[in-house]
């Protein structure tokens, strides 16, 4: 299988994984890094790349955003694009060995997140008897908190999201699922606009357009894909993918 192709594929497959439930960072980083591309230059690459994929879900999900709690959609976007660039400010401004040394431990955190995030929500809303309750102020400043997270690393980001809602405010998943894909693409947005000017990412223009084109055709079929695959089954794979993923870069290391 020649290199664009496989670069195509993982694309797509990233697109997908991030229209439907989250996780395409654990598709499109490991297989740029097995190509040669350095670690930080492969992150800031898959986000440039996914941006299309994401905007390409929210056009399919256009008609079924909501708000998150009283927080309005425009403050929520701001935030994201917000905590967005300040997370790739830190990616391009951090040594280089710091993403390096910290790649490993940001995929176990986002595994444990996708592995245990649903089954916390459940847990402590039982245990209060409802949801948590954030306020719009709580919302915005958690929001901007996984933005920087997206903006620096982005791995499991959504996920993060979703888990966050449903405790905070008990939002059912797939309510607030549109919603999820909108705030990605803002966070992966202002990061993308310091990628592109301040970061190697031009560099590899064929690697480039190859995942960009894959991300697009993946965004726009797993936002149709999401609404038919049962969630259990999704959720599996994305959480074996993540595991993998996970041991390899603790071997890589």
């Amino acid at each position: 299988m020649s290199e664009i192709l496989l670069v195509v594929l993982a694309g797509a497959a990233a697109g997908a994984l991030n229209a439907i439930g989250g996780g395409g960072t654990f598709v499109a980083l490991p297989v740029l890094v097995a190509l040669g591309l350095s670690p930080v230059t492969a992150n800031a690459l898959s986000r440039v790349a996914l941006v299309p994929g994401a905007l390409a879900g929210v056009w399919v999900y256009r008609r079924e955003l909501a708000p998150v709690g009283a927080a309005s959609t425009k403050s929520l976007t701001a935030v994201s694009v917000i905590g967005g660039g300040v997370g790739g400010s830190l990616l391009l401004a951090l040594p280089a060995s710091s993403f390096d040394a910290a790649a490993p431990w940001l995929l176990a955190f986002a595994t444990v997140i996708l592995a245990f995030g649903p089954r916390l929500s459940r847990t402590l809303n039982a245990t209060l008897g409802r949801s948590v309750g954030m306020n719009s102020r709580a919302v915005l400043i958690s929001q901007f908190v996984l933005a920087v997270y997206g903006g620096y690393f982005g791995g499991a980001v959504g996920i993060m999201m979703l888990a966050l809602w449903s405790i905070g405010l008990g939002l059912d998943t797939t309510v607030s699922n549109p919603m999820r894909i909108a705030q990605l693409a803002a966070i992966y947005l202002s990061a993308t606009v310091l990628f592109l000017v301040a970061s190697d990412t031009l560099s590899e223009p064929l690697v480039l357009t190859g995942m960009l084109v894959g991300a697009v055709a993946g965004g726009f079929a797993g936002a149709h894909l999401a609404r038919r695959l049962p969630a259990r089954l999704l959720r599996s794979v994305i959480l074996t993918t993540a595991v993998l993923m996970t041991a390899l870069y603790f071997l890589r290391g």
